[in-house]
């Protein structure tokens, strides 16, 4: 079913495969911690939080992903560095998984950076992400702090359509590659309900021509639905965040950033249905799936 002019990379993030053909492989899925207002922080400048229910919650992540066969990795976030710091040398401890370094600008990514090289952590490390305005400095610092895997946005200020952001990812490519960045991971840049479309489109677009594994962040765009409570009440939460993710999967993402890891618990087994139906038109083509796969794990 799903036909490429290229071949599709595949790399292995810290033990984890992202990457390949849909229905082959299975989608990886990427839960957020210490985000904005969770409830598990207390203290967001410093870093202090409920170290219980953290760990809880990220097992609860590894659980669903043994059951479904999805791997997962972990999105890291934090609003000072001496806060994101804390977080990922806490995370690094209690899970094996590979971590998206997401401060929330680039400043406090580039200062958490001196820590990750002394961690021994640079071969599970993620960077998320690099945006086309971005500094050289932030580019340095990646490379110094020996990081080899990278997710590159494709947010293009001066076009927001999808070519637009496939330009975006084009010129980050080059440059990038320039510094031996090895492994690219593409956020096609979901912001609200209309680039959804867009995103899928994306997905498409760029795995046809580049081979690299593709993802968003869709649950975006059901945070920025402002008539999502007030017009359909919030029973329309979950469901909405689950079909945005579902879209996603059935557009052939590689990997996606389905939004809290606390929604863990439903994201993974609607994500793994999409998985067990291309993998059965995958079957029907010949193909031989891993004993891990979605189509043998969740029934």
């Amino acid at each position: 079913m799903w036909k490429y002019e290229v071949q599709q990379k595949e790399f292995n993030i810290g033990g984890v495969k992202i990457g390949g053909l849909p229905g082959e492989r299975p989608v990886g899925l990427v839960g957020s911690i210490f985000y904005h207002k969770h409830r598990i922080v207390r203290d967001a400048k410093k870093g202090e939080f409920d170290r219980e229910e953290a760990e809880r919650l990220i097992k609860l992540q590894e659980e669903f992903s043994d059951k479904t066969g999805n791997p997962c990795m972990l999105d890291v976030i934090g609003s000072t560095p001496e806060a994101l710091s804390r977080y990922l040398d806490f995370t690094a401890g209690v899970t094996d998984v590979p971590l998206l370094l997401d401060g929330n600008t680039a400043s406090i990514r580039i200062r958490t950076l001196d820590f990750i090289k002394d961690w021994g952590l640079s071969d599970r490390i993620v960077y998320n992400s690099l945006i086309p305005e971005f500094k050289r400095e932030e580019l340095d610092k990646i490379k110094e702090a020996g990081i080899k895997s990278i997710i590159l946005l494709a947010f293009y200020t001066k076009d927001f359509t999808s070519q637009g952001r496939i330009k975006a990812v084009r010129e980050l490519l080059a440059k990038t590659l320039e510094v031996g960045m090895e492994k690219h991971l593409v956020d096609t840049c979901v912001l609200d309900i209309p680039t959804l479309g867009i995103g899928c489109r994306v997905i498409f677009e760029l795995k046809n021509e580049l081979g690299l594994p593709i993802g968003s962040g869709a649950h975006n765009a059901i945070g920025t639905w402002k008539g999502l409570k007030t017009k359909m009440g919030k029973q329309a939460k979950k469901p909405s965040m689950a079909a945005a993710s579902v879209l996603m999967a059935a557009a052939g993402a590689d990997f996606i950033l389905y939004g809290p890891i606390d929604e863990a618990n439903y994201i993974f087994p609607t994500i793994a249905m999409v998985d067990v139906a291309y993998g059965e038109l995958s079957m029907e083509e010949g193909k031989r799936l891993s004993p891990n796969h979605p189509i043998f794990k969740i029934a």
